[in-house]
This record gives structure tokens, C-alpha cells and sequence, in this order.
């Protein structure tokens, strides 16, 4: 059927914007695409509302640029990721480090459909209005490009990915010249200066002139990552290596390699980049199924250690043999087991320690009975990279900092290097991951933590969820009674104002509500805390288990909104 009050004909408005966009885009294939959906929107069958449906959507706005950068479904259109956005984007950029006195870009990009066609129309914009763009050799891990910017001496970098986004999605994420990502206000800075770009045929591109970077910048690169694992530790070590079909196989391998592993075994099934990521349902290690393979072959080998990539390399994931077989780390025991061997290894560690605020209290805790300063940061590396004399950073979403004079934002390959370390000196010690594990347990108390995370098709609903909750905040949840409640958008503790509740429970629980930077999500983040008495470690993950879950479903009932049947990681 066609929907009420719209006749065969699209709208003048969206046809003229259509053809406006026709006439600019320099990309012969999302021309065709384009076209092909204006001739599907026209009849009045039920694919040509579906078809002008997408042509409303992807016209009603522009992708929006924020502290993310970019980041949507490739296709034509100014709400979608394509060189037209792209283009604009460059240009914006570019007038913002001409404007702050900068000269020039390292430009960085992995194997997804069309990062490369985008990173060289960014350094023609960059060359076209007079600055120098130098483009990394090949498809590269992000903390390769977030490294050069600062290797180089470059004002800004750019890094086209999606990081572990679907196979649709690409994006466009911006750095300053220290290296870190950006925050407000420079985020909305650049954003104005894209929407001050006029039309493309305005804008210089010339087909030359930027350049092409050789091996030596990444050599630089794995030359410095390996040397996060201290000389003269364990490397004794049977490691199995996936890169989830991304970019991370051939720099681990180098940087495994010069630090003196032995060579990880890699999942052949996954180890080529592939823009498909044809073995896994969505390219992320955290979710469930996606490294599967990697621990079948773990067992066939008889490894120590599993550790994986996303797609662009920038995080980690790892997995080790316990008592009741192999599992997979959650991002908050892996932070708390990095930190504990950094400490632990580093007899004169000096810096801060720091997470976001949806990670696991237990870093703060670990650093203080060592007397080191502590920090916690919003969500996002582009906060925690910012924090003063910071030594080692994290978030529970696995990403982690180990190398911050290195690499100023998370990285994945220093991170397993570092786990690597870590296993093999346990190894040496005649002890495992799950005996460390315990160890922590024993001194902090168990702290578990879960999601629950409410994937939406409108936005207005997480709104009404975050809505309910200030005007009829819950008094308790899962039975502990609710101690205090900070509202985020006041900028507690000194952090930025953003859009989010923490709950303070009895017990040491913790609970945080935000709406979701990137998707379409209500994401939850729980934690409990339980007292191990007389070292009892093994009955305390059930006790957790059972306490995560009334949470859970306390907060669900509070919200009044269904969950995200996978948990949402």
C-alpha cells in the first residue's frame, strides 16, 4: 500500500534535493544506487514506500560530526557515509587546521568497502587547500595512524574506520596533533566549519600530491610496541591470534615477533582482512560466538592464551583455560589483571591509573592500597588518553591504553603484548589466569559486572526511559537499597555534564543508565561486589550471578522498556 497522503510522484522538495545530490557526487556507483532507488520510490506498491522511505531518511538530515567523527551505512545520501560526506568533511577539517596555524595530516585507513577511495579524498582536500597530507602505506590497525601523529609531528590525523561497527558501516574518526581523539568543543568547531563548506565543485582536489608514507612509520610503530613487555620477563608462552577478518594479523605478528614470542597461531578462517566478515554475525570479540573459533583452536593446540582483535586493531579480547574449561575475559578483568601485573612488575610505577565511569570500581581500589593516583573519565578513549601523567587506562568495552607515551588512545596489539607478558611469567610461576583472578578476588572482594542494554527503532523512547527514571527513581534494585543517586548532566565530580544516572547501592554495588554515543541503545552497566570470606573464591561467582540478575530485572521493570536479547555488549 502506499502510505496515507503520498502520491506516486516523490515530493518537489526531496526530488530537487535528490538531483542536487546527482549532479555533485563524483562516485559513478552511489550514483547508480541513488538513481535506481528514485526509479523504485515512484508507483504506489509496497517497495516503493519501502523505497521512498529510505529516501526520506536519507535525506531528512545530515550525518551528523561529533566527537566520534563520522560514522553510518555506506551508501548515497547526506544522512549516509559516502565521498560526497566525506568530501565536505575533509574540507571542514581543513579549514579548521588552517585556522589553528597547522600544516599538516597523516591520514590512516583499514579494509572496509571504501576506506581507502576515503582516505585519498581526504588528502587531495588536505593538498587542495594548501596543507601536507601524508597517507599511511597500506591497511593499517588505528593505533598505527594514532601513533604517526605524534611520530611525525603531524597537527591533525585522520583514521577512516568503523572500528567493529557491521559490514554496512564505515566511519571517519579525527585526531589532534597530541594524538588523542577529539572532545568538545573542537568537535563542534569542525562541525561548523564542514557545514560552512559550500558546493564540491568549490573545493580543490587535485589528483596528486600528498604522501604516500613507507614501512618505516610502521616499523617505528612495532619497534616501540615491543617493547612493552619488559626485557628479560617469560616468553614462554603457546599463544592462538584472531583479527576477526580485520587489519591487526601482519603488526602483531611483527610486533610479537621483535618482542620474542614464538609466532601466534592465527585462525586461518579469519585471518585475511575481509570487509565481509564472513565467519562471525557482528565483527566484535565480545560478542557471543565471534571467537569461537579461535578457542577450538586453542584446545587443538594445547594454548596458553587466546587473544583477539577488532576489525581495526585498536582493541582487545582474550581468553584462557580455567578449571571448568576455556572463557573469554570480560573488559573489566582483563583491565584489572593489566593493571595488577603493570604494578606488580614496575616496583617504581609512578602515573595514574584511570577508566570511565562505566567500568569496574576495582581499579580504583587496586590503585589505591598501592598508593597511586586514580581517575575516572566519561565513557570514551578521547577522555581517558586526557588524563595528566596517565600510565595505563582502560574501559570495559575492552579497550586499553598500556603505552600512553606511545599511543595515546587504545590499542590492541600493546594490549596483547602486555597480556601475552603477563600469562607467560604466570606460566613460568607454575600458575594460571584463574589463579591471579582469585588472588584479586581475595584482597578486593569479587567485583562482577553485566549489561543490559535496550536497542530502540525510535530515540524519543530512550528519552522516556531516561525520563522515568528522574521522576520516579527506584529506591532500590535487586533488594539493596539505593544509597545515592548522581545525576550526570550536572557534571558530578567534576566530569563534563552528560546525559546519565549512577546509582550507589548497598553492598558497594554501582549501577549506570546513559543513552548509548552510537547506536540506538539504553546501555545499562551493573556491578556487584562480594565479600570473599576466608578466601572462599568459589562460591562467590554464583552469589554474584544471582545478584546481577535481580538487578537487572529491577531495572528492566524501572525502565519499563524491553532489553536487547543478546545483553548488548
Amino acid at each position: 500500500m502506499v502510505e496515507p497522503g503520498r502520491t506516486s510522484q516523490l515530493d518537489p522538495g526531496l526530488r530537487a534535493q535528490v538531483q542536487s545530490w546527482l549532479a555533485e557526487d563524483p562516485d559513478r556507483v552511489t550514483r547508480a544506487e541513488l538513481s535506481d532507488l528514485v526509479a523504485a520510490a515512484e508507483g504506489e506498491s509496497e517497495a516503493a514506500t519501502v523505497a521512498h522511505a529510505e529516501l526520506v531518511d536519507r535525506f531528512s538530515g545530515t550525518l551528523q560530526f561529533g566527537t566520534a567523527g563520522l560514522r553510518g551505512a555506506l551508501a548515497a545520501g547526506p544522512n549516509r557515509m559516502n565521498r560526497v560526506v566525506v568530501i565536505r568533511a575533509a574540507a571542514g577539517l581543513a579549514a579548521y587546521v588552517t585556522a589553528h596555524q597547522g600544516r599538516s595530516v597523516v591520514v590512516g585507513y583499514d579494509a572496509r568497502y571504501n576506506s581507502d577511495v576515503f582516505a585519498r579524498d581526504t588528502c587531495s582536500v588536505m593538498v587542495g587547500a594548501g596543507l601536507r597530507a601524508m597517507l599511511l602505506p597500506r591497511p593499517l590497525p588505528t593505533p598505527v595512524l594514532a601513533f604517526a601523529i605524534r611520530h611525525l609531528g603531524a597537527d591533525a590525523g585522520v583514521m577512516v574506520t568503523a572500528s567493529h561497527n557491521p559490514p554496512q558501516d564505515n566511519g571517519y574518526k579525527v585526531y589532534l596533533g597530541d594524538g588523542s581523539q577529539i572532545v568538545p568543543p573542537t568537535d563542534a568547531e569542525i562541525s561548523a566549519a564542514i557545514d560552512a563548506v559550500g558546493p564540491l565543485a568549490g573545493i580543490p582536489r587535485p589528483n596528486a600530491g600528498w604522501v604516500t608514507l613507507g614501512e618505516e612509520t610502521v616499523d617505528a610503530y612495532v619497534k616501540r610496541a615491543a617493547r612493552v613487555p619488559s626485557p628479560g620477563t617469560p616468553r614462554e608462552l603457546r599463544i592462538v591470534y584472531t583479527p576477526l577478518h580485520g587489519v591487526g594479523r601482519d603488526v602483531v605478528l611483527q610486533a610479537f615477533s621483535r618482542a620474542g614470542f614464538a609466532a601466534p597461531v592465527v585462525v586461518g578462517e579469519q585471518a585475511k582482512p575481509d570487509p565481509d566478515f564472513p565467519t562471525v554475525s557482528f565483527p566484535n570479540p565480545e560478542e557471543p560466538g565471534a571467537i569461537d573459533l579461535a578457542i577450538t583452536l586453542a584446545k587443538q593446540t594445547s594454548a596458553d592464551l587466546v587473544v583477539a582483535n577488532d576489525p581495526d586493531a585498536d582493541r582487545c579480547a582474550a581468553a584462557a583455560p580455567f578449571a571448568t574449561g576455556w572463557r573469554m575475559l570480560s573488559g573489566d578483568e582483563l583491565g584489572a589483571l593489566l593493571a595488577t601485573h603493570i604494578i606488580t612488575r614496575d616496583t617504581a610505577v609512578t602515573g595514574t591509573f584511570a577508566c570511565s565511569i562505566v567500568s569496574s570500581s576495582l581499579l580504583g581500589k587496586i590503585a589505591a592500597a598501592h598508593g597511586l593516583a586514580y581517575e575516572e573519565t566519561l565513557t570514551g578513549f578521547k577522555w581517558i588518553a586526557r588524563v595528566p601523567g596517565l600510565r595505563f587506562g582502560y574501559e570495559e568495552a575492552i579497550g586499553y591504553c598500556v603505552d600512553p607515551d606511545g599511543v595515546r588512545d587504545k590499542d590492541g596489539v600493546t594490549a596483547a603484548l602486555l597480556m601475552a607478558e603477563l600469562t607467560a611469567s604466570l606460566r613460568a610461576q607454575r600458575r594460571s589466569v584463574g589463579d591471579l583472578l582469585d588472588d584479586i578476588a581475595r584482597r578486593y572482594g569479587l567485583h562482577a559486572t553485566d549489561q543490559l542494554a535496550i536497542r530502540v527503532a525510535d530515540l524519543a523512547l530512550i528519552q522516556e526511559g531516561m525520563r522515568r527514571l528522574r521522576t520516579a527513581p527506584p529506591s532500590t534494585l535487586g533488594g539493596r537499597k539505593v544509597d545515592r543517586v548522581d545525576d550526570l548532566t550536572a557534571g558530578v565530580g567534576g566530569l563534563p555534564p552528560t546525559d546519565g544516572l549512577r546509582y550507589f547501592l548497598a553492598g558497594g554495588s554501582r549501577v549506570v543508565v546513559r543513552p548509548s554515543g552510537t547506536e540506538p541503545k539504553l546501555k545499562c552497566y551493573l556491578e556487584v561486589v562480594e565479600d570473599v570470606e576466608g578466601g572462599d573464591v568459589e562460591q562467590a561467582p554464583a552469589r554474584a550471578a544471582t545478584a546481577l540478575a535481580a538487578i537487572k530485572n529491577d531495572l528492566a521493570s524501572a525502565l519499563a522498556l524491553a532489553p536487547t536479547a543478546n545483553g548488548g555488549a
